[in-house]
């Protein structure tokens, strides 16, 4: 009788997470777990695993490049760990498979082309759609920020409010709103903490 394979899902953004998951279920025929940070996912792994492939989350809490991604790679070992991401720039993607990562899985696939490449890491490959290994468009977007916006990243990634950066820069805070409603969009961030992630991971600051 053939083994169901095991999957660990994490991601903190429920109804992405219950989606996917009941997609692997019924297309992929895997008995997947679900979790939502990376400090659960490696209790997971440590006490259930290792699963046949880990998933992890992109921009969860506790998430870090290289770290987090190692630490869940040597727990799995020798079963492979893939990132799933909307928001990963080609830079980032790049970084997560030579860190060895075993696909980047994107949330904006159509979804048998993700159980597709959920099925080919199983079989031993990589997987990583050509935009985010091979397009610089989104990597040279985040690196064209203006020294203002620059100024403002720094601001946020020191944990200071509007408030505090406007201060410091010596200008209105609701220009500083501006500021970072522009660099948020260049970097793809959600809000003020992703786009502090975003310029961590891509060394802008």
């Amino acid at each position: 009788m053939t083994r169901t394979p095991r999957l660990l899902l994490a991601d903190d953004h429920e109804l992405v997470r219950a989606t996917v998951a009941a997609l692997l279920g019924a297309k992929a025929s895997m008995d997947v777990t679900e979790c939502a940070d990376m400090h659960a996912a490696l209790r997971f792994i440590t006490e259930e695993g290792p699963y046949d492939l880990v998933l992890l989350d992109f921009t969860m809490p506790g998430m870090t490049l290289p770290d987090s991604l190692e630490a869940a790679i040597k727990a799995n070992a020798p079963h492979p760990v893939a990132i799933l991401s909307g928001t990963a720039p080609p830079d980032i993607a790049r970084r997560a498979m030579n860190a060895g990562a075993r696909g980047i899985l994107s949330k904006d696939m159509a979804p048998e082309t993700l159980v597709n490449a959920v099925r080919l890491i199983l079989a031993g490959e990589q997987y990583a759609p050509p935009a985010y290994l091979n397009g610089d468009r989104e990597a040279g977007r985040a690196m064209q920020l203006t020294p203002r916006e620059m100024d403002v990243l720094r601001g946020i990634c020191d944990g200071k409010a509007n408030k505090e950066i406007a201060r410091d820069l010596d200008v209105q805070e609701v220009t500083v709103k501006l500021h970072l409603k522009t660099l948020s969009r260049k970097l793809g961030a959600r809000n003020r903490t992703h786009a502090a992630m975003i310029g961590r991971d891509l060394n802008l600051v």
